[in-house]
C-alpha cells in the first residue's frame, strides 16, 4: 500500500512538472527544446499521411456500400463475427435482389408473355451484375481497405504513443535544465563575496554552509539533466525510426491501389459486356412497345400505297428494297450492334440513320440507310427523332 501512494505521489509530480513546463512554454517564460528540422518534416509528413488514409478508407467505404445503414449494419456485423472469431457469411447484393424481384414477378406474370420473358432476361443479367459486384467489394476489401485500416488501427497508433512519450521526455528535459538554470543563478549568489564592514563572522559561516547547498545542488540537476537527456535521446531515435516507416508505408498503399484500381476495371469490363449482352437479348424478344411503334411507322409510311405489295416478308430481299416517297424518318441509335448476316445493317451508338419500314416485315425491324449501305436494324436499338 505504501509503495501504491509512493508511486501516486511521485506520478502526479511528475504530471504537475510537466503541466508548469507546457504552460510556461506557452506563455513564452522557458525554454523549449526544438527538434531538427528533418524530424519536423518526418512528422508533418507522417501527419499528412494519416489525415489522407483516413479519408480515403472511409470515402471508399461509402463507394463500396453507399446506404449508410446498410454499412452500419455490415460493420457492427462484422465486428461481431470477429470478435467470435468466425467468418461473415456473404451478404447478398442489391442487383441480385433486383434480379431475383424481376424474375419471381415474371413467374407471376407469366414467363411466356412479352413483360414475362423481358423480366427474366433482365433479371437474370441483374443477377450477374450483382454476383460481379459481391466480387469486387470482396477484393476490394481485401487488396484495399484492409491494409488502409490496419495502418489506421495499427502502426499510426504506435507512432501516436510514441511521440505522447517523446513529448512527455521533451517536457521533463526542458524541466530538468530549468532547475539547473536556477540552481547555477542561486550558487552565484551564495557565492558572492560579504561584505566585511556590515557583515558579522557569523554570517560568514551561513554564506559558506548556503554555497555548499546550492552546488549539491547544482550536481544534483546536472545528473538528472543528463539522464532526462539519455532518454529523450533514445526515444528520439525510436520515434524516428517509425516515422521514416511511412516511406514503406506508402509503397504498400501504392500497390494496394494498384490492386483496387485492377479490381475495379475488371468489375466494369463485366458489366459491359453483361449489358451488350442484355441488349442483344432484348432485341431478339417480341417487344409491345416496339411493336406499337413499328404499327405507327406503316400506318404512316405506307397510306398511300397499295397494301399487296409484292415485296412478301418470306422473300425479302434488301438490295431491291426501296425507300418510300414519304414516310422516311431520322433515327440515332442508341448501342452498338453486329449485323448477324447480311441482311442486317451494323450500328455504331449516336450516330444518325435514315429509317423506314416496308409492308410485310416484321414489327421488330425497319429497314435502316447510311450512305451507300442498306440493311435491316433493331427497333429497340433506335431513338426514333421527328
Amino acid at each position: 500500500m505504501d509503495f501504491n501512494v509512493k508511486k501516486l505521489a511521485s506520478g502526479a509530480g511528475l504530471f504537475f512538472t510537466r503541466a508548469v513546463q507546457f504552460t510556461e512554454e506557452k506563455l513564452g517564460q522557458a525554454e523549449k527544446t526544438e527538434l531538427d528540422a528533418h524530424f519536423e518534416n518526418l512528422m508533418s509528413r507522417a501527419d499528412c499521411t494519416k489525415n489522407w488514409t483516413e479519408k480515403i478508407y472511409r470515402q471508399t467505404e461509402v463507394l463500396l456500400q453507399p446506404n449508410p445503414i446498410d454499412h452500419t449494419g455490415a460493420r457492427i456485423e462484422e465486428f461481431l463475427y470477429e470478435k467470435l472469431d468466425r467468418k461473415a457469411p456473404s451478404r447478398i447484393t442489391n442487383g441480385e435482389l433486383l434480379g431475383q424481384y424481376m424474375q419471381d414477378a415474371a413467374r407471376e406474370f407469366g414467363p411466356g408473355t412479352p413483360y414475362g420473358s423481358t423480366l427474366t432476361t433482365v433479371g437474370e443479367c441483374e443477377r450477374r451484375l450483382g454476383a460481379a459486384e459481391r466480387d469486387f467489394l470482396q477484393t476490394s476489401t481485401i487488396s484495399f481497405l484492409s491494409p488502409l485500416r490496419n495502418f489506421l488501427e495499427g502502426d499510426w497508433k504506435t507512432i501516436s504513443k510514441e511521440r505522447r512519450l517523446l513529448e512527455n521526455l521533451r517536457l521533463d528535459l526542458d524541466a530538468c535544465k530549468a532547475r539547473l538554470k536556477k540552481a547555477k543563478l542561486s550558487e552565484a549568489k551564495a557565492a558572492m563575496a560579504p561584505d566585511f564592514q556590515e557583515t558579522r563572522p557569523r554570517n560568514y559561516v551561513l554564506s559558506a554552509s548556503a554555497s555548499a547547498l546550492w552546488s549539491e545542488e547544482v550536481e544534483k540537476a546536472e545528473h538528472e539533466l543528463r539522464v532526462a537527456q539519455t532518454e529523450f535521446d533514445r526515444q528520439a531515435e525510436v520515434t524516428r525510426l517509425l516515422l521514416e516507416g511511412i516511406s514503406s508505408t506508402h509503397v504498400n498503399h501504392l500497390r494496394c491501389l494498384h490492386e483496387f484500381v485492377e479490381a475495379q476495371a475488371a468489375f466494369y469490363k463485366q458489366c459491359h459486356f453483361h449489358m451488350q449482352e442484355l441488349q442483344k437479348e432484348l432485341g431478339r424478344l417480341p417487344n409491345a412497345f416496339a411493336l406499337n411503334s413499328g404499327q405507327s411507322m406503316v400506318a404512316a409510311g405506307t397510306a398511300a400505297e397499295d397494301i399487296s405489295s409484292p415485296v412478301e416478308k418470306e422473300t425479302l430481299k434488301i438490295e431491291e428494297v426501296q425507300a418510300p416517297a414519304t414516310g422516311t424518318r431520322k433515327a440515332k441509335v442508341l448501342y452498338d450492334y453486329d449485323a448477324a448476316d447480311s441482311s442486317e445493317l451494323s450500328l455504331l451508338a449516336d450516330e444518325l440513320i435514315t429509317v423506314y419500314t416496308v409492308p410485310g416485315m416484321d414489327s421488330d425491324w425497319l429497314i435502316g440507310e447510311r450512305g451507300n449501305q442498306k440493311g435491316k436494324v433493331p427497333v429497340t436499338y433506335l431513338e426514333l427523332l421527328s
